[in-house]
């Protein structure tokens, strides 16, 4: 199947736990278990499906369920590959590792039954979006989204916007979720309106929605000009990430140095541990190299494979942070 036809589901994953939200409704057909995305396919959910070759739609309760698949983006739209497993007489999931996907911020995907039926989901689902195709929306069609970034009151990003205690809706907009205007809606609270999100390491840029009218954060000093020649906020979300540096127990001083702190030989003097050496550090997302200086020699990690070189003649280690 390919994305130009009608069974399109717009969908992101978070690659975070999603315990808490602050909207009401759950998202259908996925959930989030530490480092895995769980598909979920309850029969019971859904009341039509489509005939892959034909196109016509068929009541639910007229098929007899064989197998279910995951189909989308993120395998090539496959009918076959990502089996789910059956739970229960409804119920089917699907377990994949987070590392099977990119670092996209969407994928479209739908449920297959029998290999050729395209369950369709419900527009009163709360998380439905009309379905496009060829950039025109399809009559009757709905998609699922899921989004990188989730409301959660353990998240790792806190919004709070003061004032404004006669609006009536603030909505909280940006790269996260595609600048989606009703998603995200702030609560209200004694001093303005907040919302805490849990949201991957990454820099992104964002913006409030108060009763319609879009406007930076007036608390945030760090903003960029955006091609309405008004201004986005920006947000680093940073990762705490532990370098280990085993055994050499009788050097005297071990320092960690990296492309984050610009190879400062004397700034993260790493502590001594009974194992060897250790320095946490917040990250942003993305790729950093890093060394050890034990005693002055400079040295790659040793329990690190993944190495590159910097073009300037050096190989030094590699740290990913997602």
């Amino acid at each position: 199947m390919k994305k130009t036809t009608l069974h399109i589901i717009y969908f992101i994953i978070a690659f975070v736990s999603f315990n808490a939200f602050s909207q009401k409704d759950e998202f259908k057909g996925y959930k989030i278990e530490g480092d895995s995305v769980v598909f979920t396919f309850d029969a019971r959910d859904y009341k039509k499906f489509t005939q892959e070759y034909t196109g016509q739609i068929h009541d639910f309760q007229d098929l007899d369920i064989e197998n279910v698949v995951v189909s989308g983006e993120f395998n090539k739209w496959s009918v076959d590959h990502w089996k789910m497993k059956q739970v229960d007489t409804y119920t089917y999931e699907l377990r994949k590792s987070i590392s099977d996907f990119t670092d996209e911020f969407s994928w479209e995907f739908k449920f297959v039954i029998n290999n050729s039926f395209w369950a369709e989901p419900s527009k009163n689902d709360p998380n439905t979006a009309k379905a496009t195709k060829n950039g025109r929306r399809i009559r009757g069609v709905y998609n699922l989204k899921m989004y990188t970034a989730f409301p959660s009151d353990k998240g790792n990003a806190n919004f709070k916007l003061k004032g404004f205690k006669d609006a009536k809706e603030v909505i909280l907009a940006g790269s996260f979720n595609k600048w989606n205007e009703t998603l995200f809606r702030m609560n209200k609270t004694v001093t303005g309106w907040e919302l805490t999100l849990q949201m991957k390491p990454d820099v992104y840029q964002y913006r409030y929605i108060v009763d319609g009218k879009w406007m930076e954060d007036p608390g945030n000093p760090y903003k960029t000009k955006n091609e309405y020649s008004e201004y986005n906020s920006v947000i680093n979300i940073k990762e705490y990430t532990a370098f280990k540096l085993r055994g050499y127990t009788n050097a005297e001083k071990v320092v960690l140095t990296g492309s984050f702190n610009n190879w400062n030989e004397d700034e993260f003097i790493m502590r001594k541990m009974d194992y060897g050496w250790k320095y946490v550090i917040p990250l942003s997302g993305g790729k950093h190299h890093y060394k050890f200086i034990v005693d002055g020699e400079w040295i790659t990690d040793p329990n690190n494979s993944v190495k590159e070189h910097d073009g300037e003649g050096h190989v030094n280690s590699v740290c990913m942070v997602k």
